[in-house]
């Protein structure tokens, strides 16, 4: 059957909020939204995909709500057959290097520098090739973190397709817990790390957030990764910093730099501080701890 692909331009800020309208209030959910900068005219592209058609009317009506009386930009509903868009776009997108760490697509493995950890990820139906920069960030950060510290308590929220939960296990060689609201996404980070060896040390779990029992059972992390969007990262950050060990550190990432100082301040207001804070391009990344 045909895929129903959404597609509307705005400014940056107001496409931050109707991605998260999007991705959280529309039923049927999509199968994916994506935000992208226009080159022409400096507008950011939402564009989302559904199966099966969404309505319309319903879709103006979640939009108009998070816009709260702002002009609904807009948007565009149109059929496309169904195709692996993401495999189809790995075939021309490059390895990422991220100081030791190596992503690469099945189609590179010849290109894996000596001496490289080397995370192979086909991303399939999931976020995170390791292309963005906020997944980019986080790895750098993981890096960082491993070169002078050995933490053996490791979680990931909002893993995606797995990439930082799977970097993390190949670098430290240790179990990383891995959650994600999206049953799919776990689906392929498992095979993920299948793919790589460590599918041992993947603990992948269906959770909204930290909301799952063997999440809460193994709380005092020493190290968590959030790499999903600022009003979520906000939203989660009293259960978020309740899983972490004082001593720890917590990686937050998906952050424009006009919105990092609100997420800091939520995480401030729980006793956290700030270690390092990480820019490439737009976004920010933050590392803190207590």
């Amino acid at each position: 059957m045909p895929i129903t692909a959404l597609r509307l331009e705005c400014g940056q800020a107001i496409a931050m909020v109707l991605a998260e309208h999007l991705e959280n209030f529309v039923w049927p959910a999509p199968l994916s939204v994506a935000l992208h900068e226009v080159t022409d005219g400096g507008n950011w592209a939402i564009e989302a995909h559904f199966d099966p058609a969404p309505d319309e009317t319903t879709i103006a009506d979640v939009l108009r709500q998070a816009l709260g009386g702002t002009a609904l930009p807009v948007f565009s509903l149109s059929s496309i057959k169904p195709r692996d868009w993401v495999a189809a776009s790995l075939e021309n997108l490059k390895p990422v290097r991220a100081g030791r760490i190596f992503v690469h697509g099945a189609h590179d493995r010849n290109k894996i520098p000596a001496a490289a950890i080397a995370v192979q990820i086909d991303a399939g139906q999931a976020f995170g090739t390791g292309h963005h920069q906020t997944t980019t960030a986080c790895l750098l950060a993981l890096g960082d973190i491993a070169a002078v510290l050995r933490p053996r308590r490791i979680l990931d929220v909002g893993t995606g397709s797995g990439v930082l939960a799977i970097a993390a296990a190949k670098l430290l060689k240790t179990e990383v817990v891995a959650t994600d609201n999206d049953p799919i996404a776990i689906a392929v980070a498992k095979a993920n790390a299948r793919a790589n060896g460590v599918a041992p040390l993947f603990a992948g779990r269906v959770a909204h957030g930290v909301r799952h029992r063997d999440v809460a059972r193994a709380r005092g992390y020493d190290l968590i990764f959030a790499n999903i969007l600022a009003r979520p990262l906000a939203r989660l950050a009293g259960e978020i910093s309740a899983c972490l060990d004082r001593r720890g550190n917590l990686v937050l990432s998906g952050i424009l730099n006009s919105q990092n100082q609100s997420v800091l301040a939520a995480y401030q207001a729980r006793g956290l501080v700030l270690r390092r804070r990480i820019r490439l391009g737009d976004w920010t990344t933050l590392v803190i701890g207590g």
